[in-house]
């Protein structure tokens, strides 16, 4: 199918949302949005209040479509109120994910290296199993795959330290230098082939028992992670790598959580797993204080539809537990 949306001046963007109903009170304003964000950007942000349509497919089968109108009383402050709200909430997002990935390095390198200089180039020190998955796709390894990303880092790295290690000692950095030129995902990778024992002793360290959970909760922080840096849409995503909860009563935050599907699919129960891991880091932190502060600032909307914090899956007694915060013994 060829594409046959012509291109269109901004003062015809804003025309055309006024067309499907869309209010806009600043005319001005609506231009330097559109000139600073763009069109598509800011689409993601007043989807929500866009009219949805139920219909019939031959098969008999109900399917909700989104039409081009918008909602009654939708204004395009409301769609740019969001996106503001979003960019803070990422921000915050990644001043989180930055110590907790650094104090992942830290973590991998201690318990890794104990056993292994080398841990993270020699599949003896990791889960054989664990190591040696094949992806279906790719036949690939899991450690082949992470291998050849480590690689391209390390090609990749221009810091001083890497030269000067490898210069002075070899081509083979130790783990406790390697880490420092890993990302969250490749950090996170790493973990999840280290042997049960290795994987147990961090997870432990967070308070969890259960090492396969805290596996799930890294991919997660990753996810959430990758969203925030490339400028995407955070507050109300569709969760892809959904995070695993501990069995009810282990920690008491994430009982709020447990048997709630809509709520594990939206990224407040990552941001709670971030909270809970960087009060371990840092017990005198005050990002929750910052966080809580952002999430009470939730913008209200004219319009029919109104949005609001469950939207991005904030159970309705968050407040009961977001500040009491107990660190692992």
């Amino acid at each position: 199918m060829g594409y046959d949306r012509p291109w269109k001046t901004f003062t015809e963007q804003m025309e055309l949302l006024k067309s499907r109903g869309m209010i806009i009170t600043d005319e001005q304003a609506a231009l330097r949005h559109l000139e600073r964000i763009g069109y598509y950007r800011l689409s993601a942000y007043w989807y929500p209040f866009r009219r949805f349509v139920v219909s019939q497919d031959h098969a008999g089968r109900l399917t909700t479509l989104s039409s081009d109108a918008f909602v009654k009383n939708s204004h395009l402050s409301d769609a740019t109120a969001l996106y503001l709200f979003d960019k803070k909430l990422r921000l915050l997002v990644l001043d989180v994910l930055e110590r907790i990935e650094i104090a992942l390095r830290v973590d991998l390198a201690y318990v890794l290296g104990r056993s292994s200089t080398f841990g993270h180039l020699c599949l003896d020190a990791l889960h054989p199993s664990f190591a040696g998955r094949r992806n279906p796709h790719t036949g690939m390894s899991e450690y082949d795959t992470w291998r050849r990303k480590y690689d391209r880092l390390l090609q990749r790295s221009k810091e001083h330290f890497v030269t000067h290690y490898r210069e002075k000692h070899g081509p083979d950095l130790p783990i406790w230098v390697a880490v420092e030129i890993l990302d969250f995902g490749a950090v996170s990778q790493l973990i999840s082939m280290m042997k049960v024992a290795d994987q147990q002793v961090i997870a432990a360290k967070y308070g969890l028992a259960d090492w396969k959970t805290f596996s799930t909760w890294l991919r997660s922080l990753n996810y959430l992670r990758n969203l925030a840096a490339h400028h995407s849409r955070v507050w109300n995503r569709n969760v892809v790598d959904q995070p695993k909860l501990p069995a009810r009563g282990q920690i008491e935050w994430c009982d709020s959580f447990i048997g709630k599907a809509d709520l594990i699919a939206k990224p407040f129960a990552i941001i709670a797993i971030a909270r809970h891991l960087l009060k371990t880091i840092s017990p005198t932190t005050l990002w929750h204080d910052r966080m809580r502060n952002h999430l009470l600032s939730f913008p209200t909307q004219h319009s029919d539809r109104g949005l609001s914090l469950s939207d991005m899956g904030v159970p309705s007694d968050w407040l009961h537990w977001w500040q009491t915060i107990k660190t692992p013994a």
